[in-house]
């Protein structure tokens, strides 16, 4: 009988799919083509590197057990990776991989270099697909232009990503940074470029993720050692959106890869959408080569909504919700509410959800019952300067003393107050908050708040100081 690589695998085939469930046969071992046979040598096609290291992780004894039924003990096992050249070249590249279970599988390396213009993709956000790479772009359905009203607070932004979202990467608006506190639509108008692009060019990537998200999957890629992937995943996207950039704030080795990740997609015309509660001049502890590049597109500024636009906002939603409400109720409550969007429409659904459970009429007795309780138990956003000036004022002394180098025991104590406080009401990283209150490191602020734990126990005075700027915070 003739034996042929053909038959080889067909036999294997057989056997492995008896052995496993149908749909990882499907998956992992339909789009498998066998090559070549030669000494007890069979090779096959897998579509990718990371096709190649799922099977070796997850299905090298099966594989094994199969081949050596037809070819025996001495049967060995080489993978050719075909991957299509996605940046124009006419002919695929190919490497050659032997299996790496060394007892049966090993032969002598026979690896090709691999042409570094084509990105090994391994998505760490999902599995890919069998023969195409595809991206979940992680968009929210629910942020689009549509439900993004426009005022005097977003029009610079809104229209600018308008702009952006019709012709990506083709703009002066490369990249595009968003900035503003908190629950005023950062998010959402970051997610409602990357749907308008998708909706315009389906055949564009399109990834949005967070900083701390981005961190993370770096940390990662470290550990398992796998940094060039993650580069060259990320370098593919065609419009990559980073939410709240400023928790890079302190992290120099996410900066310096974001760098050249950066500098690869704008030097190939991709687009970059990032957003973040302060603008580019007022961020701390990041490199000035990443802020120089940050301030090469346009940075847009989200304001608070005035009324009139808060108005609109509250009347948008009881559309969408399907719900009627009298505008005397709807003035009030944007009158009332005045910090952000978010906020804005929470009053109105507790507003909304008091009056169904309690079968009351949504009337302007009611509306000013919730409001009072919803702006009491509201958190006011703050920000390391202004914890640093209400503790600077409860000490009667100014900010720079309060960042001073001077060891008097009530300034080391105030400044120490502040790392403590800015801590616990603040994201931001033990080393911007350092930076921030007198250029100290992230020990010095890590040491001062175990201060101010130890002395809260122990000292009655200092137990006061805590107690009445707690209160001034959380006003």
């Amino acid at each position: 009988m003739n034996i042929t690589a053909d038959s080889v695998w067909l036999n294997c085939l057989k056997f492995v799919k008896d052995n496993i469930q149908p749909q990882a046969f499907k998956t992992w071992f339909e789009p498998i083509k066998a090559v070549k046979l030669a000494d007890n040598v069979l090779s096959i096609e897998v579509p990718s590197k990371f096709f190649y290291e799922w099977l070796e992780e997850h299905y090298v004894k099966i594989l094994k057990v199969s081949l050596q039924k037809s070819l025996g003990d001495e049967a060995k096992l080489v993978y050719v990776i075909k991957m299509e050249n996605t940046f124009g070249n006419s002919q695929p590249f190919t490497e050659k991989i032997p299996s790496s279970n060394t007892s049966s599988f090993s032969v002598q390396n026979t690896t090709t270099p691999i042409n570094r213009n084509i990105p090994e993709l391994k998505n760490p956000f999902i599995i890919p697909g069998i023969k195409n790479v595809k991206v979940e772009s992680q968009l929210n359905p629910n942020y689009t232009f549509e439900n993004f009203l426009e005022g005097d607070s977003n029009r610079l932004a809104r229209n600018a990503g308008i702009a952006v979202s019709n012709k990506p990467g083709g703009t002066s608006f490369n990249p595009f940074l968003i900035f503003g506190g908190v629950g005023l639509g950062k998010t959402h108008l970051a997610n409602a470029i990357g749907i308008e692009i998708k909706k315009k060019y389906p055949e564009k990537t399109v990834l949005y993720t967070t900083a701390e998200k981005f961190t993370q999957q770096y940390i990662d890629a470290i550990k398992k050692n796998n940094r060039n992937d993650f580069i060259y995943f990320y370098q593919v996207i065609d419009t990559l959106i980073i939410d709240d950039i400023q928790f890079f704030s302190g992290k120099p080795g996410t900066q310096d890869v974001f760098f050249h990740i950066f500098n690869h997609l704008h030097q190939n015309g991709k687009q970059v959408v990032l957003t973040s509660d302060k603008a580019p001049v007022d961020m701390q502890d990041i490199e000035l080569r990443l802020l120089s590049r940050f301030k090469w597109g346009l940075s847009a500024e989200l304001q608070k909504p005035d009324f009139e636009t808060r108005v609109s906002i509250l009347k948008n939603k009881l559309y969408r919700d399907g719900i009627e409400m009298d505008d005397d109720i709807v003035n009030y409550v944007a009158k009332n509410i005045k910090t952000n969007v978010r906020e804005l429409e929470g009053a109105i659904i507790s507003l909304i959800a008091q009056a169904s459970f309690n079968r009351k009429e949504i009337n302007l007795s009611l509306a000013a019952e919730i409001i009072e309780k919803f702006v009491k138990n509201s958190k006011r956003e703050i920000s390391i300067d202004y914890i640093q000036k209400i503790v600077s004022d409860y000490f009667q002394m100014d900010i720079p003393t309060l960042q001073s180098k001077t060891r008097k025991r009530h300034i080391v104590q105030a400044r120490q107050l502040a790392m403590f406080f800015a801590k616990k009401y603040t994201k931001a990283s033990l080393a911007s908050i350092g930076s921030q209150i007198g250029k100290r490191d992230h020990a010095t602020v890590l040491h001062a708040c175990k201060t101010v734990d130890n002395l809260s126990s122990t000292d009655k005075q200092f137990r006061k100081f805590v107690e009445d700027l707690g209160k001034k915070l959380s006003v």
